[in-house]
This record gives C-alpha cells, sequence and structure tokens, in this order.
C-alpha cells in the first residue's frame, strides 16, 4: 500500500488529519492543499507541506501566518 497518514503540526506535536492519504493536490497557489484518501473523503488544508516520509506513510503539514 502506498497511502499515507497526514498530520498537522501544532506546538510540536502531530495531529492527525486524516488516514490512507492517498492524494496531496495544491489549490489555486493560495497555500492551500487538497488532501483525499482512498475512501473518498476530502479536506483543505490551509498551510504548508513541512516533510514527506512515504517510506514511514507519514506527512506533516504546518500553518503558514
Amino acid at each position: 500500500m502506498c497511502e499515507a497518514n497526514a498530520y498537522m503540526v501544532k506546538d510540536g506535536k502531530e495531529e492527525l488529519l486524516m488516514e490512507a492519504v492517498d492524494l496531496i493536490e495544491p489549490e489555486d497557489n493560495n497555500g492551500s492543499y487538497r488532501i483525499m484518501n482512498i475512501f473518498g473523503e476530502q479536506k483543505i488544508i490551509k498551510g504548508r507541506i513541512k516533510l514527506m516520509n512515504l517510506v514511514a506513510h507519514k506527512i506533516l503539514f504546518e500553518r503558514t501566518a
């Protein structure tokens, strides 16, 4: 399986946003991303990608000012 879990980093802690993410797509150059999982669930995430570790199946986002 190639999907990963997406987290938002807040105060040094990782908060789970979505499990089994298989798509990340930039949204209109406004600092947002659309993430979608294998079940078709979608979320819009405001921030930037801090880290993608696909071996560990983890994607970290952080908020931008």
